[in-house]
């Protein structure tokens, strides 16, 4: 399995951006889906997951200028990003939990990381 994450970049304050990863390879079924930051110096962090069945839960950070979303047939997870602010600058990471057969057990996969860069 594998998860690749695109869409980060650098864009002035108040920009947006639009990140994408899609999980790859053996799967079965896939659960939750998320996506994390981790800043310079920093620890990394949850920014929003989303369930299979679309409830959502968002870092207060970003509550109302971001949104995750999923495409189930694509095996895919957004999270597009509005009114960015220099303090959004960080890596994003996609995680999602995925059984790659029938009656495995879900484990978390990670992508690669995309940066995202705010300039103000």
């Amino acid at each position: 399995v594998q998860l690749q994450a695109c869409g980060g970049g650098l864009v002035q304050s108040g920009g947006s951006l639009r990140l994408s990863c899609a999980a790859s390879g053996s799967i079965f079924s896939i659960d939750d889906m998320g996506w994390y930051r981790q800043a310079p110096g920093k620890q990394r962090e949850v920014v929003a997951r989303i369930t299979v069945g679309g409830s959502t839960g968002y870092a207060d950070s970003v509550k109302g200028r971001f949104t995750i979303s999923r495409d189930n047939a694509k095996n895919t997870v957004y999270l597009h990003m509005n009114s960015l602010k220099p303090e959004d600058t960080a890596v994003y990471y996609c995680r999602s939990k995925i059984a790659q057969y029938i009656g495995n057990s879900y484990i978390d996969y990670w992508g690669q990381g995309t940066q995202v860069t705010v300039s103000s």
